[in-house]
């Protein structure tokens, strides 16, 4: 059987966060041994390495209500170019943030080479459903899966995708525990399945993620994003926004094997790893883990 192909982005941006670090997190994942890890799942790995990014010593913050946009629209720029070429060589996307602004790039890049929108399950610790009108911080990271959903305004259009980049019926959020009144919001308007720790708790993971690949099957393109912040600190402490009460270990696999299973993994990206916050590159490591399983890693 012909090897499986994948493309490793990595996007070295903290420009939409809140704290420094985050910047570090694709040198982290892939110190902690992800090419080495999903080679010996059989898969050809091919490190296309970072795309430009700014840096926030050089650059203005911009509109206050959405710092430094500007900039971090020309990354995703970037990223959505590597990605579109990824997938036109047949490749997988894998994209390593960074934080999870960069996940506009990603689902750009993804519903342009389809022609329209997808599906996500966007696994997280926050909505990242606000916009410059909404938001209580201007840190992008909060708005990108607001963006993609064609509601975060003018500033997040861009030639190089389609916007509304994802389908609301065909995307799930998962792990959610931190919510603002404006994501509140517009969650009230929209199609959108959301499965909070407190779901979770009382259903358990499988039949939400199960509802979750159902919703998503048969869309243009099915995209993870796994922001490593959905875990519990206590599991990974090395994430730029933590919030307590997160995922467990195990619940963090489960979820990936099962989409492993499903068969339906068009796309990768971990973000929001923060080496300067982290215990000996753990979190990195557990990233690696988490995208193994997510490739078909199996104990037996």
């Amino acid at each position: 059987m012909a090897e499986r192909g994948t493309a490793i982005i990595g996007a070295a941006l903290d420009l939409g966060a809140g704290r420094r670090g985050v910047d570090m997190g694709p040198s982290a994942i892939r110190y902690a041994g992800l090419e080495e890890r999903l080679t010996s799942l059989g898969l050809d790995c091919a490190d296309w390495g970072n795309v430009d990014t700014a840096v926030a010593e050089a650059t203005a913050s911009g509109d206050p209500r959405a710092r430094f946009l500007s900039e971090i629209r020309s990354t995703c720029e970037r990223i959505a170019r590597r990605v579109g070429d990824a997938v036109r060589e047949g490749r997988v996307p894998i994209v390593l943030g960074g934080d999870h602004s960069i996940a506009l790039g990603t689902l750009g890049g993804l519903a342009a080479a389809a022609g329209g929108p997808g599906a996500a399950l966007w696994i997280d610790a926050h909505g990242d459903l606000n916009t410059p009108q909404t938001t209580p911080s201007g840190n992008v990271h909060g708005m990108p899966l607001a963006a993609a959903l064609g509601h975060g305004g003018d500033g997040f259009q861009s030639d190089a995708w389609p916007l509304p980049a994802l389908d609301p019926a065909r995307t799930t959020l998962i792990g959610v525990r931190s919510l603002d009144d404006g994501e509140r919001a517009l969650l009230g308007e929209l199609d959108l399945a959301v499965h909070t720790m407190s779901e979770i708790d009382r259903r358990g993971m499988e039949p939400l993620v199960a509802d979750a690949l159902r919703r998503a099957s048969g869309a243009a393109f099915v995209h993870v994003s796994l922001d490593m912040d959905a875990l519990d600190p206590e599991v990974a402490p090395g994430v730029g926004t933590a919030v307590r009460g997160g995922l467990s270990y195990r619940e963090a696999h489960l979820a990936m094997e099962l989409v492993a299973e499903s068969g339906l993994l068009g796309s990768f990206e971990i973000v929001e790893v923060n080496p300067i916050l982290d215990r000996e590159n753990a979190t990195a490591a557990l990233a690696v883990e988490l995208a193994a399983s997510a490739f078909g890693a199996r104990i037996l």
